[in-house]
């Protein structure tokens, strides 16, 4: 790859902070295929970033800039943030090689404020970084002192050197966008063999609103600035005519009001809310259109994407997807959909990484399409596919029904195990420590006896 060395790595990094950003933006062209679109539909691919997610831009930025005004001060100041995840990694990233000071070791930089649906995986690797992590209600309204933005300002109130940075209300978080991500799509746009080197199309979940706010501000700011300022009532040409202003679409889940609605329950993470960011900016002027996407569109979309494109997004991701498709299906949409030089470009914010334990992700349906070669392989085996026991699925069922309902785990004995192959006792454990902490005599269920003793 060759061009300016500002939009891609060049040479050797000094650290991982100049490993944020730079990530690519990659054609759907599966996607658009199967649905019959004629635009070049472009993911922004920001899980490729060091820490995983669009948040890192803006966790660096806001620290670089408080360092500048003297907010944050090496080896005394502790970073306090109210996070659902992907920003406290970022910041935690950033801490951690800056080597901000924390109460609980010289490593961790960083107390988070976190509500409960923060993924496993999240707090996993917030940890790892050297984070310390509060839990949060879920049900605490936004300005409660009980919820995550409630906790962090009692912390910050509390803890001498305490700084919250605030992606709600930090003016560097739609900026990062502005002269990053904004600059990165340009770059990409331009140095491609596409027809047309102009964005027609954004469209991006809100959260903070950070994201959709910087990069569509740059977007309207470059129209004003380009021969000729495009206008809103001006049409698509494919022979060279003059462009039609960018549509910008705002993509908000079902129970968060940014978009409108009622404050409900949804699972998908990074984005809505139940309360208006002061970074969000959602004039008319700036934004067309919002559309509402449930979780069962959203999961489906971050499986489709996986399996189709290769990609591997997270749930916001999907969210996003699934918004630029309905539009681009609509009436208002058919313009540039059947434009063959226009370029939509989705905002895919993270990975799947951060959701691999998430209920919704381990539930994979088999591919109709791989239905006759699953057949085929099963009668050349003589066997179920995921039996490596060697066992038809009629034996199977018939050996099921005469298992055991609870297994006996005596010393001296070996385990019994479950349908599933992991020993009845583990399963038990498992659920009792419902994957948090060790395995310890004390935490097994009564009776059982330490695993690790056994060598199960």
């Amino acid at each position: 790859m060759s061009g300016n060395s500002a939009y891609h790595w060049p040479g050797v990094l000094s650290s991982a902070l100049d490993a944020v950003g730079c990530t690519p933006l990659i054609r759907l062209d599966r996607i658009a295929k199967e649905e019959g679109l004629e635009c070049n539909l472009l993911g922004k691919c920001e899980f490729f970033s060091v820490g995983g997610s669009v948040k890192d831009r803006i966790a660096k930025r806001m620290v670089e800039e408080a360092e500048k005004t003297g907010r944050l001060v090496p080896g005394k100041s502790v970073v306090i943030e109210p996070t659902s995840g992907n920003t406290g990694i970022g910041l935690a990233l950033c801490c951690a090689i800056k080597g901000y000071k924390c109460v609980m070791r010289r490593s961790a930089p960083v107390l988070l404020s976190a509500p409960p649906k923060m993924s496993l995986e999240k707090e996993v690797m917030l940890r790892a970084l050297g984070a310390i992590i509060v839990r949060t209600p879920t049900e605490a309204a936004w300005d409660s002192p009980e919820s995550h933005i409630g906790v962090a300002q009692t912390l910050q109130r509390s803890i001498p050197g305490g700084v919250i940075l605030d992606q709600y209300s930090n003016p560097h978080n739609p900026l990062a966008h502005y002269h990053s991500t904004y600059a990165e799509i340009k770059y990409s746009l331009e140095s491609s063999s596409l027809p047309s080197k102009t964005i027609d199309m954004l469209v991006a979940g809100a959260g903070t609103g950070g994201t959709i706010t910087g990069i569509a501000r740059a977007i309207r700011d470059n129209e004003q600035l380009s021969p000729g300022a495009v206008t809103a009532i001006s049409t698509s040409d494919a022979q060279g005519g003059q462009k039609q202003r960018a549509k910008i679409i705002a993509v908000d889940p079902e129970g968060s009001i940014l978009g409108g609605g009622h404050v409900g329950n949804y699972e998908v993470e990074g984005i809505g809310y139940d309360f208006f960011p002061e970074v969000l900016d959602p004039s008319p002027s700036l934004i067309d259109e919002w559309l509402k996407i449930n979780d069962k569109e959203s999961f489906a979309m971050v499986k489709r994407i996986i399996r189709t494109e290769g990609l591997f997004v997270g749930g916001s991701s999907g969210s996003a997807l699934s918004g630029a498709l309905r539009y681009l299906r609509s009436p208002a949409g058919a313009s540039i959909a059947k434009d063959p030089t226009a370029n939509v470009v989705v905002i895919l914010p993270d990975g799947v990484r951060n959701y691999m334990s998430k209920p919704w992700f381990l539930e994979q349906a088999d591919e109709p399409a791989t239905a006759d070669m699953r057949d085929t392989i099963r009668n050349i085996i003589g066997r179920e596919l995921n039996e490596p026991g060697g066992k038809t699925q009629a034996t199977e069922v018939e050996a099921e029904s005469k298992l055991p309902a609870v297994a006996e785990v005596t010393e001296g004995k070996q385990a019994t195990h479950g349908h599933d192959g992991m020993p009845h006792f583990l399963e038990e454990a498992m659920r009792e420590l419902s994957f948090t902490g060790e395995m310890t005599e004390e935490r097994l269920p009564q009776g059982w006896t330490n695993p690790v003793a056994m060598g199960v």
